[in-house]
């Protein structure tokens, strides 16, 4: 977790040695976003936020070659 200008940034890194395992974005399937979004309700919860405090999720992918890519606001809220 991470913030910026008063946004929570929820941030999942997928890394892949090489392509015979998919793209690491593929890696954040449908059931992984929620499980991502009740992770970040378990945290507001503990750290007392109110869920009106903006927050957002991104995807960082790691590829065996070194080359990485930041996609912001990666999916929406989800349960």
């Amino acid at each position: 977790m991470a913030e910026k200008d008063g946004t929570l940034v929820f941030v999942e890194v997928k890394f892949r040695s090489g392509a015979g395992y998919g793209d690491p974005f593929e890696a954040v399937d449908p059931k992984k976003r929620r499980q991502i979004c009740r992770t970040a309700l378990y945290y507001y919860k503990k750290r007392g936020y109110s869920t009106d405090r903006a927050c957002r999720f991104d995807v960082i992918a790691v590829y065996g070659d070194r080359t990485i890519r930041h996609m912001e606001n990666a999916f929406d809220f989800q349960i």
